[in-house]
């Protein structure tokens, strides 16, 4: 099947719409607007980018090319688990509670893609390695953003019952083990959801973008499916890690509950 190409008269009828949106979110009074068109405006600007990137990474494949990017890409994404926070821990451990997380659970699951299961030669090829970082990046994030910022809140929110039990005698382990639950399956929901509903409610995006592009369907299929449990695997691991080490960062090494630690973030 024949690619079809995408011409810039067709992605300009594309952006009518997010300018459609806008002025109805205008005439509503619902204040996204701005956000609309920035957001718009950066998707387009930083794809483009990445395109060029990648073009230029396909043709010369090195793995210093795909080390630099990759940590890129994860200084990027650790910045925006942080600015996703209402609360999030003060100076540098948040931004670096973050990046650790992301750093040990995706760059694992995807060495492990790479080396065992697709077994490319290379392993560092452009074609994959780029690509698989950057879903898993994307994934990971928001379900470690999403823990530890529902274990900050709820920390917050709950502090009295917390010091309550610690005053009982209870281990800040045991104190905060309900929160710390709670958080972890806040990070790992909506993957677990994006799972389930693959193929019935939705076609995931790079199944999607493969049968776009002409590759057979049961190929896409089976790509879709190694990118969903690893995507879930990296995701669920990462926010375990994440909330597991927020949960010891808020107390001290007294067992005294320092919510001093957390500031809230200025919008």
């Amino acid at each position: 099947m024949e690619l079809i190409s995408l011409s810039v008269w067709d992605l300009s009828l594309a952006a009518l719409l997010i300018v459609a949106l806008a002025l109805l979110s205008f005439q509503m009074r619902l204040g996204l607007g701005r956000s609309l068109f920035v957001a718009a405006l950066r998707t387009v600007i930083q794809l483009m980018l990445i395109g060029l990137v990648l073009k230029l990474l396909f043709e010369t494949t090195h793995p210093g090319w795909i080390i630099l990017v990759s940590l890129v890409m994860l200084i990027a994404a650790g910045r925006e688990v942080v600015a996703r926070q209402q609360r999030r821990f003060s100076g540098i451990q948040s931004f670096a509670l973050g990046t650790l997380s992301l750093f040990i659970s995706t760059i694992a699951v995807t060495l492990l893609i790479l080396t065992v299961v697709i077994s490319a030669e290379p392993w560092y090829t452009p074609q994959y390695a780029i690509p698989l970082l950057g879903l898993m990046f994307g994934n990971t994030m928001n379900g470690i953003a999403l823990g530890l910022d529902r274990l900050t809140q709820t920390a917050w929110q709950q502090r009295d019952i917390i010091e309550a039990r610690l005053m009982l005698g209870q281990q800040p382990a045991v104190a905060i083990s309900d929160i710390r639950r709670e958080s972890i399956r806040s990070g790992m929901i909506p993957i677990i959801n994006a799972m389930a509903v693959a193929g019935i409610v939705s076609l995931p995006g790079m199944m999607t973008g493969q049968i776009l592009a002409g590759a057979p369907p049961m190929e896409a299929v089976n790509y879709q499916i190694l990118i969903m449990f690893m995507v879930t695997a990296g995701t669920g691991f990462g926010t375990i890690f994440a909330v597991a080490m927020g949960a010891r960062y808020l107390f001290d090494p007294r067992e005294r509950l320092r919510l001093d630690r957390l500031q809230k973030t200025v919008a």
